[in-house]
């Protein structure tokens, strides 16, 4: 089935319809950012840690912006208020996950119910992974051809952003637990396309050292 365009219970912003349209036969694709988690492991919200000139989901949601997707949704949970107060959401509609921490797969449950109903292709995109850029995006966009899934293949392995056709979306909405997207990834092997990314899997942040390094990065450092 295709994921309802209608808004969760508890969303904190309803979509805007978008009234430009797309030329013919450009596919609609929109860009799924998942910042619902509960910093468990760090402590506070790691959405809200200082990075560059502002804050770390800041970063995240300024590269999404310039893919150019037709539709930007942020799916949020862990301290929703804290992070909608703290993050320049311009431009997103807005999804609350009250169940983030029974595992990302709510969330991007809840993500997709906001989508458009003529949505194409889904990005998804790790709202901790600041050194993820819209070249690694529109590489795999580039890459994936007519394919259900792609994935980026980086130098040391398979590594986000994803890419969704419209067909795979209602497996993608069944989803339950954490990992489960790669568990999809493993069990539907055979409808995967690998896009070549250059350079190493950008690091995510769940620990003040896996924070440490990504500020590393951003200095230039080893």
């Amino acid at each position: 089935m295709t994921p309802p365009a209608e808004a969760l219970p508890g969303q904190a912003r309803s979509p805007a319809p978008l009234t430009s349209r797309r030329p013919a036969g450009k596919p609609r694709i929109a860009g799924l950012v998942l910042a619902a988690g509960g910093s468990s492991r760090l402590g506070r919200p790691k959405q809200l840690l200082p990075y560059g000139d502002g804050v770390l989901l800041d970063a995240v949601l300024a590269t999404a912006r310039a893919c150019g997707f037709a539709q930007l949704v942020l799916a949020v949970g862990g301290s929703s208020e804290e992070v909608l107060k703290g993050v320049n959401t311009a431009g997103c509609d807005v999804a609350v996950n009250p169940d983030f921490g029974t595992g990302c797969a709510s969330s991007i449950a809840a993500a997709l119910q906001a989508l458009h109903s003529d949505t194409d292709v889904v990005v998804l995109l790790l709202g901790d992974q600041p050194g993820v850029m819209a070249r690694n995006v529109d590489r795999l966009l580039a890459g994936r051809g007519h394919a259900e899934i792609a994935v980026c293949r980086y130098d040391d392995g398979i590594g986000h952003p994803f890419a969704f056709a419209r067909s795979a979306l209602p497996a993608l909405a069944g989803l339950h637990g954490d990992k489960a997207v790669w568990r999809l990834l493993e069990e539907r092997a055979s409808e995967v396309t690998e896009v070549a990314v250059p350079g190493a899997i950008p690091l995510d942040i769940n620990t003040d050292d896996d924070y440490d390094r990504v500020l590393d990065a951003l200095r230039g450092g080893p």
